[in-house]
């Protein structure tokens, strides 16, 4: 079975331990929320999988369908299907949405694309997101809203058509309506084969992602996993009722 799959992971940061033997199985075509309060390990899980050089996996294992990949470069990674919807997306000036686009479209596919064939791809995937086709002169997410960022990286992921997305907060700062737009450019991304690690603190973006599990993660261990009725039990009661 094609799957992702985290094998008892060990993650520091500086030093301090972070996550703290974390395993889990995310099959192809499924999504699985986590799920945790804040300084709980979710984005420090996701950018370790990245290959974040700040994070430092010191024991366990990441696989791609069953190929081992913990101590690839995040390029690497990238090439074997696994793709990082990062919380806080950069800021990069003087290079343009348009060039970044290409540039990391070609690398994915290892193989030039020609100009002409990135535009009908690029304005497809855009219409699909309505996103401004001003944008692509603009520096990478210089001075763009939340939403706009969110969506920047919702359009990676429909130009890369990853094996496996792990989305760090994607809901984070968006209003009703970006957040619609935003997953509904999830779902027409999301082929029948794509698996998808959803990091979130709230239920409501689930209602647009139904998950097929959700897990909650405390103090870097996973304390429970369950249905979509365990979202919103934690929506109604907090995480208190865990401990």
């Amino acid at each position: 079975m094609k799957s992702l799959d985290i094998k008892n992971l060990h993650i520091t940061r500086e030093g301090k331990e972070i996550v703290k033997g974390v395993s889990l199985t995310i099959p192809a075509g499924e999504i699985h929320a986590l799920m945790g309060p804040n300084g709980s390990g979710k984005s420090s899980l996701a950018n370790a999988l990245a290959g974040h050089p700040k994070y430092t996996i010191t024991s366990g294992s990441i696989l791609v369908d069953g190929e081992e990949v913990t101590a690839l470069r995040p390029d690497e990674k990238a090439k074997r299907g696994l793709f990082l919807s990062m919380q806080y997306p950069p800021e990069i000036p003087g290079v343009t949405v348009a060039h970044f686009l290409r540039m990391m479209t070609t690398a994915a596919r290892q193989k030039p694309v020609s100009v002409a064939e990135f535009r009908i791809i690029l304005k497809e995937k855009m219409a699909m997101l309505k996103i401004d086709p001003a944008f692509m002169q603009r520096s990478l997410n210089e001075g763009f809203s939340g939403g706009e960022k969110k969506r920047m990286e919702i359009l990676q992921l429909a130009l890369l058509e990853p094996k496996y997305a792990v989305l760090d907060e994607t809901d984070s700062g968006l209003d009703v309506d970006a957040l619609k737009i935003v997953t509904d450019g999830i779902n027409a991304v999301r082929q029948k084969e794509m698996g998808i690690l959803l990091i979130t603190h709230y239920a409501r973006i689930l209602a647009h992602l139904p998950p097929n599990h959700v897990h909650v993660l405390i103090d870097g261990q996973i304390v429970r996993s369950g249905g979509p009725e365990l979202a919103e039990q934690i929506e109604r009661e907090g995480y208190g009722f865990l401990n």
